[in-house]
C-alpha cells in the first residue's frame, strides 16, 4: 500500500467539479484501456454530485464506453427507493440515468422494504459485493473511490466515535444512530474502501478545512475517521481554497504533497 497523499488545491468550488471530472473521464479511459472493465465507487454530498454533473457536461464523457464500467457506493441513507434523499437517486438524475449502462453493474445498496431490517440489507450487500470479488476478499478493488469529507471528519458513513470505524471483518456496516438524519445508513468499512487502488476525496467549504487539516496532521482515525483513508496507489484530496485554508504550509510540498500546480495526470 502506497503512502503517498496528494493535495490539489482549485479556486472554487465550480473549478474544482470541473477539474475533477476531466481527470476522472481520462483515468477511466486509461484504465478500460489496460483492463477491459472498471469498478468505480460513488458518493453522495454536495459536491460528489457536482463532479457528477460535471462528468455529464464534459464532451469528452462520450469517448467512454460505459456499458465496461461498474458502479458501487460507499454509503447509503436507508430510505425507500427513489426517495430523492438517497445518494443513487442523485446519482442517477445528475449522470447515470444519462449513460449507456449494462443495468447488472449498477449495484445499490439496498432500500427500506427490500429486506426484513437494516442489518439483513448490509449483509445483503455484503454478499453482492463478496460474488464480485477475488481470492476470497470482502469486494472487488474499485480502480477508483469518490469520497466526501464532512467537517467532523467523517467518510461515507463511518462516524468519529463509532464503533463501525473499527470494523475490519466485514464488508458493510449498519449504522442506527447518525449524527446527520436520517439516523439508519448503511455503509462500506475502512478495509475495504482502503483497497481501492485510487481514493478521491473532493472537498469545498470553509466548514471542511478543520477536519482536512487533521487528517493531514495525521490525528487519530476513530476521532476524525478520513485520517484513516489512504489508497493502494493513490490517495488525493482535490479542494478549493476555502477547504485548504488550515492546511499546515510545511504539508503543502512537493516532497510529500502536490497543489494544482505540481499535478501530472498519473494514477
Amino acid at each position: 500500500m502506497t503512502d503517498e497523499q496528494r493535495v490539489l488545491v482549485h479556486p472554487d468550488r465550480e473549478a474544482l467539479a470541473a477539474a475533477v471530472a476531466a481527470r476522472f473521464l481520462t483515468k477511466i479511459v486509461d484504465v478500460l484501456e489496460e483492463r477491459g472493465s472498471a469498478e468505480v465507487c460513488l458518493t453522495g454530498g454536495t459536491m460528489g454530485i457536482a463532479v457528477l454533473e460535471a462528468i455529464r457536461a464534459n464532451p469528452a464523457h462520450t469517448s467512454v464506453d460505459w456499458h465496461r464500467v461498474g458502479f458501487w457506493w460507499g454509503d447509503e441513507r436507508y430510505l425507500p427507493a427513489g426517495d430523492p434523499d438517497r445518494n443513487e437517486t442523485q446519482a442517477r438524475e445528475a449522470l447515470l440515468d444519462h449513460l449507456a449502462l449494462d443495468d447488472a453493474r449498477v449495484h445499490p445498496f439496498p432500500a427500506v422494504g427490500e429486506h426484513a431490517s437494516i442489518d439483513e440489507a448490509a449483509a445483503a450487500y455484503a454478499a453482492e459485493l463478496a460474488s464480485e470479488a477475488r481470492n476470497g476478499a470482502l469486494a472487488p478493488v474499485f480502480d477508483v473511490t469518490f469520497l466526501g469529507v464532512g467537517p467532523d471528519g467523517h467518510i461515507a458513513s463511518l462516524f468519529p466515535g463509532h464503533a463501525t470505524v473499527d470494523v475490519a471483518d466485514r464488508a458493510v456496516v449498519s449504522e442506527l444512530d447518525s449524527p446527520k438524519p436520517p439516523p439508519q445508513r448503511l455503509s462500506l468499512t475502512l478495509p475495504v474502501i482502503n483497497a481501492s487502488e485510487r481514493i478521491w476525496l473532493v472537498l469545498a467549504g470553509t466548514d471542511k478545512a478543520g477536519a482536512l487539516g487533521l487528517a493531514l496532521a495525521g490525528a487519530s482515525t476513530m476521532e476524525v475517521p478520513v485520517a484513516g483513508v489512504l489508497g493502494r496507489r493513490r490517495t488525493v484530496f482535490f479542494v478549493d481554497r476555502d477547504a485548504a485554508a488550515e492546511v499546515p504550509e510545511n504539508l503543502i510540498s512537493p516532497s510529500s504533497y502536490w497543489t494544482a500546480a505540481h499535478d501530472v495526470a498519473s494514477d
